[in-house]
């Protein structure tokens, strides 16, 4: 099991970089970042671009992978997100994963003047903007027009440094979205199920999850893949255990053990925000990075 950390783009860089790079010297396996406009209580306080972030990041650190988790159709484009990325993956030498989802109702829903998209509506831009930007990233010159999005002799030259292109981690717990992972990801993303985070108990997470990855498998299967083939990953802080397993070791290894027997490959914590949802001891936490992987092996 790979242990990874997300920290929210809130620092000017002058104190950002340390973090990020301290992310690479704990051992991290991936370091990534929230791509929104805004998001939630930090919607009134400094908030920087994913992208511009993970380029500075890229040339402040040499071998931790850095990536988006995640990315959604909400303001963005596949033409014009797709020339970024290559250009990101090239910067950091093929070390970006692209974490991508279908978006929610936040901040990011109404940010360039539209009415929020229905559930429907979302899932079907989700499918056309994945399969457009698979072909972004993997075919130098293309033209699509599509229900949501068109691309018209987009050139793409000279594609992703990672070939064929760089690795999806698909965030998808509906079943158009599982198909979506079994299709077009390297990696399907979790971050359990909602309902249960206010009253929910750990025990009905687990079952939640396992579900989860159940109809994961029945999707790859569908597809003709081994779900085995998929990178399965947790992105914590949104179960009943909330901060929990990040007030020591042992509660940590605990906690991971259990989502590894479920086929979890990558456990993902929140960097810690005083103050905050992700309020964690500094020193517990940054001693869960450099000894939980070894206990996880």
């Amino acid at each position: 099991m790979r242990l990874s950390t997300v920290i929210l783009p809130i620092h000017r860089w002058d104190e950002g970089q340390k973090i990020w790079r301290r992310a690479e010297d704990l051992g991290f396996h991936a370091a990534y970042t929230y791509d929104h406009l805004s998001w939630r209580t930090f919607r009134d306080e400094p908030w920087f671009g994913a992208v511009p972030t993970l380029t500075a990041a890229a040339t402040a650190t040499q071998s931790v992978r850095l990536g988006t988790l995640v990315t959604s159709p909400n303001f963005r484009h596949p033409v014009t997100l797709a020339k970024e990325l290559i250009s990101l993956d090239d910067i950091s030498g093929g070390r970006i994963t692209l974490g991508i989802g279908a978006g929610g109702t936040g901040f990011d829903a109404t940010a360039l003047g539209q009415e929020p998209w229905t559930p429907r509506e979302r899932a079907n831009r989700f499918a056309e903007f994945v399969a457009l930007l698979d072909r972004l990233l993997t075919e130098d010159a293309v033209s699509y027009e599509g229900n949501f999005y068109a691309a018209h002799e987009a050139r793409n030259i000279p594609g992703c440094a990672q070939r064929p292109r760089l690795p999806f981690a698909v965030a998808a717990t509906g079943p158009r979205g599982l198909r979506l992972a079994a299709r077009y990801g390297q990696a399907w993303v979790t971050t359990g199920d909602p309902k249960l985070y206010e009253n929910g108990t750990p025990e009905q997470s687990v079952q939640a999850l396992r579900a989860q990855t159940e109809k994961l498998a029945d999707a790859c299967a569908a597809a003709g893949r081994d779900a085995s083939a998929l990178d399965k990953v947790l992105l914590t802080g949104f179960t009943p255990d909330r901060g929990r397993p990040l007030e020591s070791l042992d509660a940590f290894v605990d906690f991971a053990g259990r989502h590894r027997e479920l086929g979890f490959t990558e456990i993902v914590i929140h960097w810690p925000i005083p103050d905050s949802d992700f309020a964690a001891d500094q020193k517990v936490f940054e001693r869960i990075a450099m000894e939980a992987p070894s206990q996880l092996t």
